[in-house]
């Protein structure tokens, strides 16, 4: 009688290349080598379940130590730190009231930020997200449309926070989703829309429930492409929102607000205290209604806050301090290649200068070191030279040569 040759019925190796197997049914096996990495993957989803769904008070960390841990990468901003870090403290001691039996309720502050744009908002979310022991997801506003419309659905901000964490709804339902460029949706007119419109106060409407807290039946896989799918309900009523957007424009609005607040005796004197470079620190919620946002969207977020315009001094920060700064990714993307690389100091001033005229907040620094240092890194990997000194002339050979200077805003 012919010998029966028994194989894995994972990774399909015979009897002879495997130390032994374990016998299921219907002639099933699985070798010792698949059974051990079944079992590493079955804890490592325990661990990371429980870690999403449990919260220790201890592994909590402090507000203060939230906004040193922000320090290291995003320069200056002190305002915005200290109310992001103490929004995400409270929302972890909302989510630890579940197990006690008092009668307080804590109710959830969702944060709105405003900001010109490359100040900040979204590196402040990213790196947030990092400390966080809870799902965090970050949501462009741009894309969301009305049901009907092409687009993404309101739904599908929930379909994110629920893949980040692996369909744990549980766990989803106490994490944090960052909705950026928001002021994208704001309402194009004063006068409120009787039909529905692609992008405006319709999908204003559509957020309302979702920021102050229902039970929706969210798509797991994207709303129009799978329309058979099961839904999934996700109650809202523990996710923190948090959003962030430039508000262009909205200066204008704040100075007709302060001088029709000026009146009488001490107008002069109270006109002459405002600083009118930084028209942001007196932003207000009717700001935000005047700019196109409707009451029930500004009521729902309740803690305002903004980002400072950045200076000289702090760009001239941004682009060697942090971890994460631009000329530390630059020197680690040559040192890869075995390559020493360093800036003149009248480099990084100059790049300093052109951000500032090119008016383009943190992310002109990126574009104009780019610019500068593009035919260095075509070139230098291929070569044997192991050291390169930045000089300036040679930056400013490469600025001039390019199209750098349409970037520069009016």
């Amino acid at each position: 009688m012919a010998k029966t040759f028994k194989h894995c019925s994972f990774c399909g190796r015979a009897e002879s290349q495997v130390e032994f197997f374990i016998m299921g049914q219907d002639g099933a096996h699985i070798c010792n080598e698949c059974a051990l990495q079944a079992a590493e993957i079955v804890k490592e989803n325990s661990s990371k379940k429980s870690n999403l769904t449990t919260i220790d008070k201890d592994q909590v960390p402090k507000p203060v130590e939230i906004k040193e841990f922000l320090d290291q990468y995003v320069i200056g901003q002190v305002e915005a730190k200290k109310y992001l870090s103490v929004a995400v403290y409270n929302h972890y001691k909302r989510l630890m009231q579940e197990n006690t039996n008092d009668d307080v309720e804590i109710e959830k502050s969702n944060i709105i930020m405003v900001g010109y744009t490359g100040t900040g908002k979204t590196l402040l979310a990213r790196t947030i997200a990092r400390k966080l022991h809870v799902p965090f997801t970050i949501v462009d506003a741009t894309v969301l449309t009305e049901a009907g419309y092409v687009g993404e659905d309101i739904e599908s901000i929930l379909t994110r926070l629920l893949q980040v964490a692996d369909y744990d709804v549980k766990a989803a339902e106490r994490g944090i989703v960052f909705i950026d460029e928001i002021d994208k949706i704001a309402r194009k007119s004063d006068n409120p829309s009787i039909t529905r419109d692609v992008s405006g106060e319709g999908v204003q409407q559509g957020l309302l429930k979702l920021l102050e807290g229902a039970v929706v039946n969210v798509p797991p896989q994207g709303g129009r492409k799978h329309p058979d799918q099961k839904m999934i309900a996700v109650n809202t009523q523990n996710i923190l929102f948090i959003c962030g957007g430039a508000f262009d424009g909205i200066e204008k609005k704040i100075a007709a607000r302060l001088n029709t607040r000026v009146v009488g005796y001490n107008s002069a004197k109270e006109t002459e205290m405002v600083d009118k470079h930084n028209l942001l620190q007196y932003i207000a919620p009717q700001d935000l209604k005047s700019f196109g946002l409707i009451p029930e969207i500004i009521g729902r977020l309740p803690i305002l806050t903004y980002l400072e315009p950045l200076d000289r001094d702090a760009l001239r920060q941004i682009l060697t301090e942090p971890k994460n700064s631009i000329i530390k990714q630059y020197t680690k993307l040559f040192n890869m290649d075995g390559i020493e690389l360093k800036f003149e100091e009248n480099v990084l001033e100059y790049i300093v200068d052109k951000a500032i005229e090119f008016k383009l907040g943190a992310r002109g620094l990126r574009s104009i070191t780019e610019t500068i240092m593009m035919d260095e890194m075509y070139e230098m990997p291929s070569k044997k030279t192991k050291k390169l000194v930045v000089s300036l002339l040679y930056a400013q050979s490469k600025i001039e040569k390019t199209n750098m200077h349409r970037l520069k805003i009016a």
